[in-house]
């Protein structure tokens, strides 16, 4: 009777453990716990994250890290200069001297440029400022006056402090030349190269100064056929308003013909 009992004890307890793991409730392992913590945080960044909409925030955005990009790429130059960095000057002090430089419109448009210097008390330039065509060209002549250098310093082939600045705005066509463009448009203005100066020893005949003679003769050629007065080439005026035009000349000589031949007949 024991060894019954104690086989029916041992099977009511076996039977009770299997019956109670089937009536635990389910419990989710440690990884779910991990899934579900980390969908949860993705929801939530998602939600965090700035949506679209309509306001055209991102497209402000775009638009200034655009400008930005442009801002930090090199200026697109409009000008050509020949000398391209340098104003060559021949040394003599206490005196009047000249430059020339070539400047070139080398873009599509009309383009603007002024002269701007750091000494305008002693130094000028011919003409301050233009407006030239896609692929026009002319030589500006700057004047300077050169000081005598103190303790005999020389100046010869010696940069100086005096800068020029020569500036460049895009304009839509043809049109008079006004230094207030450069005021009215100051976004669109560029910076096309400063000068330095450079003085050079007359006596020595260097590339340098050869050519800087040959601009200046060049600068004023241009100076005097800008001075002589366009030719007439329209109907010649005489005396009271008399008109006189090639078809009114070959009529009076034709008729002057036929008198003379009306005159011989007779």
């Amino acid at each position: 009777m024991a060894i019954a009992d104690q086989k029916s004890s041992s099977s009511s307890s076996s039977d009770g453990k299997v019956w109670g793991f089937f009536k635990r409730p389910f419990r989710p392992s440690g990884n779910n716990n991990t899934t579900t913590t980390t969908t949860t945080s993705s929801s939530s960044m998602s939600h965090n994250l700035p949506q679209p909409n309509g306001d055209g925030s991102n497209s402000h955005a775009s638009n200034s890290v655009s400008s930005v990009a442009r801002s930090l790429l090199p200026t697109r130059r409009r000008l050509k200069l020949d000398p391209c960095n340098k104003l060559y000057f021949p040394c003599e002090p206490g005196k009047q001297v000249r430059s020339a430089i070539r400047i070139k419109n080398t873009s599509k448009s009309h383009v603007a440029f002024k002269f701007q210097t750091t000494a305008p008390k002693s130094c000028f330039m011919r003409p301050p400022g233009a407006i030239l065509s896609p692929g026009e060209s002319l030589i500006a002549t700057v004047f300077k006056f050169v000081e005598v250098p103190e303790n005999n310093e020389k100046l010869v082939d010696q940069k100086s402090r005096v800068k020029f600045k020569i500036m460049s705005l895009k304009v839509k066509g043809p049109m008079d030349y006004v230094p207030e463009l450069f005021d009215e448009q100051k976004e669109q203005v560029a910076i096309e190269q400063i000068l330095r100066v450079v003085f050079l020893d007359p006596e020595r005949s260097t590339p340098a100064m050869e050519k800087l003679k040959r601009q200046l003769a060049d600068a004023d050629a241009a100076l005097e056929a800008r001075k002589k007065p366009p030719e007439d080439s329209g109907p010649k005026i005489i005396g009271e308003g008399l008109v006189i035009d090639e078809w009114k000349e070959r009529r009076e000589r034709y008729l002057a013909r036929q008198q003379v031949e009306g005159l011989d007949s007779a």
